[in-house]
């Protein structure tokens, strides 16, 4: 009962007093817009890392589409390049050739990661 009588006599205080009462107001302002608000400091922190973030991947598939408009390009000027593309990564070969394929044994084997859920 005396932790009660303690918050009143508080309350009352706070309520008779101009300065305090602006104060009380001020500081639940600034705590409710800066950390409690949907549009608060803190989410708009996170926005602009999440916007850095996107920035970035955007860069990089820009890259890659520059990247993979040059390689079709050179596919549609030179047809060696396709025949470079089908040797390299599909092992293609001639019918005089032989494809000898080596591999890393101390690679350590990845799982097989499937996204597919069933319904």
């Amino acid at each position: 009962m005396d932790v009660l009588s303690n918050i009143k006599t508080l309350a009352l205080k706070v309520w008779r007093s101009q300065a305090l009462k602006y104060t009380v107001v001020v500081v639940l302002g600034v705590l409710i817009v800066g950390f409690l608000d949907e549009n608060s400091v803190m989410s708009h922190l996170k926005n602009q890392r999440r916007i850095a973030l996107l920035e970035e991947e955007i860069a990089e598939y820009n890259a890659n589409f520059e990247r993979d408009q040059a390689q079709i390009r050179e596919l549609d000027r030179n047809p060696k390049a396709m025949e470079k593309i089908a040797r390299e990564r599909y092992f293609m070969k001639a019918d005089d050739e032989d494809i000898f394929v080596l591999s890393d044994d101390n690679r350590v084997p990845q799982p097989i990661v499937s996204h597919e859920t069933a319904e």
